[in-house]
């Protein structure tokens, strides 16, 4: 072949090349155009359930609803102080049912009191993480309680960290409810505490309650929250009654509801998991008049969400 045809293959193929490239992305671009060029959406990986929502019905039969649990499709449970069920005897349900207890909530006297079993019976289940459900009387009576219990918090962390357990903590909505000095008790916990030692598990119904906006906290204090609570509600108390210091928290519990009847719009906040760090999401009803119905309803709803 003269030299001239082997110049006149190669411009050809080239030209074939390009045109092969240029066919295929036109068709990209009209598929994406149609489509919406959009990155396949999150879902919740491992739905978990906080055991309080069932804790009458546990007591009475440990195995049977665990096992009802399971049956429904959760992955994960967070185990509480309403439980004195020997460890391995937990740990072996788990396993048996292919679950896991990430955390488990213990008030901080008892971490101050009684450590080394605390920290033996979660290395025993499995829990990475302990959770301090409120911060004690003792801090609350006390000036700066909020402040102090940061103080303490951050060192019962430490204590934990070298157990390689990290400590969070539950809010509820009078974290939301301004001090005499206008300050927020949520942030003084946040602001005072090392986010290193002391995480938050954010229970996304208190908050709420308390008029505090989740996303807010998010952009704050990224990656402070690898736990969730997510409870729903059917209305938002009034922000002025919360906040008069005459709110009775407990006439929101006949509000409460499973996830995805109510108000709160997961979406919007599921939407920033990422930026908020959350690990773990945690379905939770305080009170529910069907126990296992109302966690088979937020599960099917949670299993189902995208976002």
């Amino acid at each position: 072949m003269k030299s001239g045809a082997h110049s006149d293959f190669r411009d050809t193929k080239h030209f074939m090349n390009r045109r092969t490239f240029m066919t295929t992305a036109m068709a990209l671009a009209v598929t994406a155009s149609r489509r919406g060029w959009t990155a396949e959406p999150h879902r919740i990986e491992k739905v978990g359930i906080q055991l309080y929502t069932v804790r009458d019905l546990l007591n009475q039969d440990f195995d049977g609803i665990m096992s009802g649990i399971a049956a429904i499709g959760y992955k994960e449970v967070e185990l509480g102080f309403y439980t004195d069920r020997p460890a391995k005897e937990v740990r072996a349900t788990l396993d048996r049912l292919s679950l896991t207890s990430p955390s488990c909530a213990f008030y901080y006297s008892d971490l101050r009191d009684h450590w080394p079993r605390i920290m033996e019976r979660c290395h025993t289940i499995g829990h990475r993480y302990i959770v301090i459900p409120s911060v004690d009387k003792e801090f609350r009576e006390q000036a700066d309680g909020y402040k102090r219990a940061a103080e303490a918090f951050s060192h019962a962390g430490e204590i934990a960290a070298k157990a390689e357990i990290q400590l969070t903590y539950h809010n509820h909505w009078s974290e939301f409810v301004p001090d005499a000095k206008g300050k927020l008790p949520y942030d003084i916990l946040l602001e005072n505490s090392d986010p290193k030692l002391l995480k938050m598990e954010m229970d996304l119904c208190w908050i709420t309650v308390g008029g505090g906006d989740p996303l807010e906290y998010f952009a704050r204090y990224p990656g402070r929250f690898p736990l969730v609570h997510v409870k729903d509600l059917k209305s938002v108390p009034d922000r002025a009654l919360v906040r008069s210091g005459k709110f009775d928290g407990d006439s929101v519990i006949p509000v409460m509801t499973e996830a995805g009847s109510g108000v709160i719009d997961w979406k919007r906040i599921f939407a920033h998991s990422e930026q908020a760090g959350i690990k773990h999401y945690f379905v939770e009803h305080d009170q529910p008049k069907k126990p296992m119905e109302s966690a088979r309803l937020s599960y099917e709803y949670l299993s189902r969400l995208r976002f």
